[in-house]
């Protein structure tokens, strides 16, 4: 099964109950970020570039249920930074399930065998190990030899334990097609409950900014590495609604849905989406009352959004259109394929 049955039902119970409401922006997954240290300075990311008095600071887990209560996702994503370097990551984890929130705690792997220990399995939390390619690229890309081998140590000791496991890959310019297909094929092969791929977004504050695709080139690159799904050939268990994998071939356009994706960090609700930094709210009600949303997007015309097809921003959108009749066929094969 590519997406859990349970999560999948609830989600879209929440999307009809949102349609029937009048609702037009409401958030389908919270970002939270309860830190930005990290143990790692991987050079696609921008998050351990700021202040030192920034990267001291951790989120209580008061203040990660208060965020998650006011936004109302039913799905938390808890990247960071490293989120198993917070002292109390089990507190809010399992606060979080407690509540019904299906989590997906993201983690580069180094910290995650020692640490199982402090959580128990269940079908509402999902460890998300960052991979970006087999040994030699994922510990280019992670800047640090022996990464990958850590990672999958990680995952075999997890699925052993009982936990579900999920992978999350980014892909940069410089991937090529064949080597990220023989990637997928060794991720097949590990048991996990998903994987999770998307392109590159530049990050102003990421270490290198060559890394990133534009729109045209990820289209082409992921028509390439997903033709064998597409085809039927392969059958990658992707995490994915199938309509954001189309997106990213090209066969379909949408918009953005910035608000789909909000983020919430030590410096407040980040403005306008986890991508961008312009600034942070107070409260989730003035990042939706006020920010301009009609600056961002693709038809916005804003630069910094011209090549973004970031899951965060168009997983939303596409979970919203396979609501639709049309789509509904697609939506149950992300289930059952």
């Amino acid at each position: 099964m590519a997406v859990q049955l349970q999560q999948a039902l609830t989600v879209g119970k929440y999307l009809v109950t949102q349609k029937l409401l009048g609702r037009k922006k409401f958030p389908l997954v919270l970002m939270l970020e309860p830190l930005f240290r990290c143990n790692l300075a991987c050079s696609g990311c921008g998050k351990i570039q700021h202040p030192t008095e920034i990267l001291k600071q951790n989120l209580s887990p008061e203040a990660c249920f208060a965020a998650v209560e006011e936004c109302g996702a039913p799905v938390v994503s808890i990247p960071g930074g490293e989120p198993l370097l917070h002292p109390q990551i089990d507190q809010i984890v399992q606060g979080l399930v407690d509540r019904k929130k299906f989590v997906y705690l993201c983690t580069n792997g180094l910290l995650l065998e020692k640490s199982l220990s402090k959580f128990t399995p269940s079908p509402y939390l999902t460890f998300s190990i960052h991979l970006d390619g087999l040994k030699e690229q994922h510990d280019k890309c992670v800047d640090r030899d022996g990464v990958f081998e850590k990672a999958i140590a990680a995952i075999k000791a997890a699925k052993q334990k009982g936990f579900r496991v999920t992978t999350n890959t980014t892909v940069f310019a410089d991937a090529n097609p064949q080597q990220v297909q023989e990637f997928l094929n060794f991720l097949s092969d590990l048991n996990l409950d998903g994987m999770m791929i998307s392109p590159g977004y530049s990050y102003e504050w990421a270490p290198n900014q060559e890394e990133f695709l534009q729109r045209e080139q990820t289209k082409a690159l992921f028509r390439e590495i997903l033709s064998p799904w597409k085809s039927g050939k392969k059958k990658w268990n992707f995490n994915h609604n199938p309509l954001f994998l189309e997106f990213l071939m090209g066969e379909t356009d949408y918009e953005c849905t910035p608000w789909g994706s909000p983020s919430y960090s030590v410096l407040g609700w980040q403005k306008p989406c986890y991508l961008l930094n312009e600034g942070y709210y107070q409260t989730y009600q003035e990042l939706i009352d006020k920010t301009d949303w009609h600056n961002y997007g693709k038809a916005s015309g804003n630069p910094k959004c011209a090549d973004c097809m970031v899951h965060c921003g168009y997983e939303p959108t596409a979970a919203t259109a396979a609501m639709e009749p049309n789509n509904m066929g697609k939506a149950l094969s992300s289930l059952f394929g």
